[in-house]
């Protein structure tokens, strides 16, 4: 995979794909992608037939999910009508390789704010590109999981970490509620 994600004028649908977590979906448009819904998260759109190259993140998608080794760094994202802030640490998380972490102060810190750990998570928590903007590999300071906003919460922050072999996925899965991050 090295190919970007690239949408023709006027190209716009989603789709819904099986992993081995459940039905995910999601959403693309003239700039991009637009968002990655994890199982659990009701849609209310009518799926369209994918062009090539959403095909190929949806490929990408599944085999990372089943524990491959899969860089999403190629695609596209439309961040357009996002804060500043959630761009630029959704960038920073898209660093963070499969099988590794960094804690929300690592974030910050990167940032520039090393004091804005707290705003780091709630950035992440508004993430509408979950996977492709791996937020589920930033966690609280210490190696605790953390909280996680996407449907089941810390045991799916959890289950994807582990998917990706991650030490941070034997933390407790009480470590967080689910809600912020």
């Amino acid at each position: 995979m090295g190919a970007s994600l690239t949408v023709t004028p006027m190209s716009r649908g989603f789709a819904e794909f099986d992993t081995s977590v459940g039905r995910c979906g999601l959403a693309w448009g003239d700039r991009g992608l637009t968002g990655v819904w994890l199982p659990g998260t009701r849609r209310l759109r009518e799926a369209s037939r994918p062009p090539a190259d959403v095909e190929d993140l949806i490929e990408a998608i599944v085999a990372l999910l089943d524990g491959e080794r899969r860089d999403l760094s190629w695609v596209i994202l439309d961040m357009e009508g996002l804060p500043e802030l959630d761009r630029r640490v959704y960038e920073i998380a898209r660093t963070i390789p499969a099988g590794s972490t960094a804690s929300y102060g690592d974030v910050a810190a990167r940032l520039g704010a090393p004091n804005a750990g707290r705003e780091v998570g709630k950035a992440l928590a508004r993430n509408p590109f979950p996977i492709v903007v791996p937020c589920h590999r930033v966690i609280g300071a210490g190696g605790e999981v953390g909280g996680f906003s996407a449907a089941g919460g810390v045991t799916t922050k959890t289950q994807l970490l582990a998917i990706e072999g991650s030490r941070a996925s034997q933390a407790s899965l009480f470590d967080g509620d689910g809600t912020d991050g």
